[in-house]
């Protein structure tokens, strides 16, 4: 992303131009919009490379977990199968898009191919310009769909590390999810989103992927609920991966 300048402002003004259009998820769908703590940055540039992913939508869809600015989310542009193989290329949205100059992690959003088994293991081979990496998802047996069928547009997470996962909601694409608070302990956590009725938000249907990181020492993964308030996503999740 050298090409793109760096700002430290705020872009919620720009919510405003954007296009009002219907949007669904798809291997050429834009990156789910990601919320996440951009004072967390990698400690070694080794990790800046480095990409995690999950599989979400009960095994429709993907995320895959690269670092770079918190607002210049990468899209999924291309997505093929080779079996359990998938291919995925990410891009840039926009060459001369502003980006705000933190270092976190951001989710970018896919379907996974027809035919591809969700309930087994997958591998994702990713380029991202000049980066290329494996990332191994975890298959699930307890997934109810298989990637094709149409989304029922509820809420989905999935682990990408050991205490960090990805969560997918559905609603406006111009009014991702904004975390207020998050705890966790055992195999059970709340995030509390930001309820703001001011916001001007496009009336569109997309995929937004946010990012939540618990205390590693405080949480066990397996068999973890995590429960949404707020921002009228009100619900609980069962944490797949």
């Amino acid at each position: 992303m050298t090409s793109r300048r760096l700002v430290t402002a705020t872009l919620s003004a720009l919510a405003a131009a954007l296009l009002l259009a219907g949007c669904t998820i798809g291997p050429g769908a834009e990156a789910g919009q990601t919320t996440s703590d951009p004072s967390s940055g990698p400690n070694t540039s080794d990790e800046v490379d480095e990409m995690e992913g999950t599989i979400l939508d009960e095994g429709r869809s993907f995320a895959v977990v690269t670092w770079g600015s918190s607002t210049c989310v990468p899209l999924v542009d291309e997505v093929s199968a080779d079996g359990q193989t998938v291919t995925v290329t990410l891009v840039d949205s926009d060459a001369d898009e502003v980006c705000t100059a933190d270092m976190t992690q951001r989710a970018s959003l896919g379907t996974l191919p027809e035919g591809v088994d969700p309930t087994q293991d997958v591998t994702l081979n990713v380029t991202y310009g000049e980066l290329q990496d494996d990332v191994d998802l975890a298959g699930d047996a307890s997934f109810t769909a298989t990637p094709g069928s149409p989304t029922e547009y509820t809420p989905s997470a999935g682990w990408f590390d050991d205490s960090s996962l990805v969560l997918l909601t559905w609603g406006s694409s111009g009014c991702p999810p904004v975390v207020d608070s998050i705890e966790g302990a055992g195999n059970t956590g709340t995030v509390t989103f930001a309820t703001d009725p001011e916001r001007m938000c496009t009336k569109d249907m997309a995929p937004r992927g946010t990012i939540l990181a618990f205390d590693d020492d405080a949480i066990d993964d397996d068999d973890f609920t995590l429960t949404l308030v707020g921002d009228s996503l009100d619900g609980t999740v069962q944490v797949r991966g």
